[in-house]
């Protein structure tokens, strides 16, 4: 992201200049209170995943300490930022009306039956969740026209990146200690990227969506999800996600070559 772009002196909710905003640039942009909105509510609501992951992690002091001390609170702060950045720009968005509702339907699906079989393999899956976040964030900040905005996402990417590098290093530990072999860590890899096509980004957009139309249809939330896909694919660091999403798998140099541009265009279908 360009530093002219940002607006963002220091990180923190208290220190987000919402008074500079520049509504002009922003107002009308239909695609971006999608966006903001959507990224709003799943932040928010990873307070239950933590939950859901301290209770799997029990007994491992080190990742559970982090999870509840660092990963949480900061997860919270980006969820809450873009949360207040809606109220400040569009104000007549039902924003906590909208998120009840998407949480009613989110909790029953977010439930630790869905991790992945072994702790290590969970922490690789969770590497693949820190990508789509740190590259989502990554576009979004390019993809603004406006300074505060684009401040808020450049901040988000710089915490995701940290999320995986943590993730990352648990990994490795667990890894270590059950010796999954690449097979089952590509498969766990896989695994979560397919589920991106079908993710809780998905059930966000939708209820941002029900509370934005009077009228709302699946067919055409299918059309809005297509446009604001291939918009942000246009801005989408597609070599970074399978720079990140390759590394648990400690692949040798040539075939991490060979592999990095199947994976970058997968990354590209994901956004269709």
């Amino acid at each position: 992201m360009q530093q002219s772009k940002s607006t963002l002196p220091k990180w923190g909710l208290d220190n987000i200049p919402f008074d500079q905003i520049e509504h002009e640039k922003v107002r009308d942009r239909e695609d971006l209170l999608y966006l903001v909105a959507g990224a709003s509510f799943v932040e928010i609501a990873s307070d239950l995943y933590t939950t859901n992951l301290v209770d799997y992690f029990e007994g491992d002091e080190a990742a559970v300490l982090w999870l509840g001390s660092q990963w949480q609170h900061e997860e919270l702060r980006h969820g809450y930022s873009l949360r207040d950045y809606v109220l400040a720009v569009w104000p007549e968005f039902d924003w906590q009306s909208a998120y009840n509702d998407f949480f009613a339907e989110y909790s029953k699906l977010c439930t630790v039956d869905e991790f992945e079989p072994t702790r290590g393999l969970e922490m690789a899956a969770r590497c693949v969740v820190e990508t789509g976040t740190a590259t989502f964030y990554t576009a979004l900040a390019e993809l603004s026209p406006e300074p505060v905005l684009s401040g808020i996402a450049a901040c988000i990417r710089t915490d995701e990146v940290g999320h995986y590098k943590y993730f990352y290093k648990f990994f490795r530990e667990y890894n270590d200690r059950e010796r999954l072999g690449r097979w089952r860590v590509w498969k766990a890899i896989k695994r979560r990227v397919l589920e991106a096509r079908n993710s809780d980004a998905d059930i966000a957009l939708w209820h941002v969506y029900t509370h934005r139309s009077p009228n709302p249809d699946k067919a055409q939330f299918k059309i809005l999800c297509k446009s604001l896909g291939k918009e942000i694919k246009g801005y989408y660091p597609v070599n970074m996600a399978a720079k990140m999403v390759l590394r648990p798998l400690a692949l040798p140099n040539m075939v991490n070559q060979f592999v990095e541009g199947p994976l970058s265009r997968a990354a590209g279908w994901m956004l269709r």
